[in-house]
């Protein structure tokens, strides 16, 4: 049985950063396709970024390149996402998702994946 549990969500104040965690059960994230994604309320669920099981391979929403970092730490099984420069427009619930694909994965498609966490609630104050 997969399970991702997200944790490290918060109240930060514009400028700030968080690092939100995805421990990930049932999977490999070492053989997998992560992702993070946030849907604020009112609008549809966007992709974030998105990372190969090897961690070779990076993507990203343009509208957090450069301030958002995804990583994986294979040990843990885990699949971080670190935030800085935070805005008020990066309120959203932010869940990870899997694919136990890697290769033809398009990671930025939300139906790509299978097994979503429940979500983090991360809110940036201005």
């Amino acid at each position: 049985q997969v399970q991702l549990v997200e944790s490290g969500g918060g109240l930060v104040q514009a400028g700030g950063s968080l690092r939100l965690s995805c421990a990930a059960s049932g999977l490999r994230v070492s053989s997998s396709t992560m992702a993070w994604f946030r849907q604020a309320p009112g609008k549809e669920r966007e992709f974030v970024a998105g990372i190969s099981g090897s961690g070779d391979s990076t993507s990203y929403a343009d509208s957090v390149k450069g301030r958002f970092t995804i990583s994986i730490d294979n040990a843990k099984n885990t699949v971080y996402l670190q935030m800085t420069s935070l805005k008020p427009e990066d309120t959203a619930v932010y869940s990870c998702a899997a694919n136990f694909r890697i290769l033809g994965v398009r990671r930025s498609n939300v139906n790509e994946y299978g097994y979503w966490g429940q979500g983090t609630q991360v809110t940036v104050s201005s």
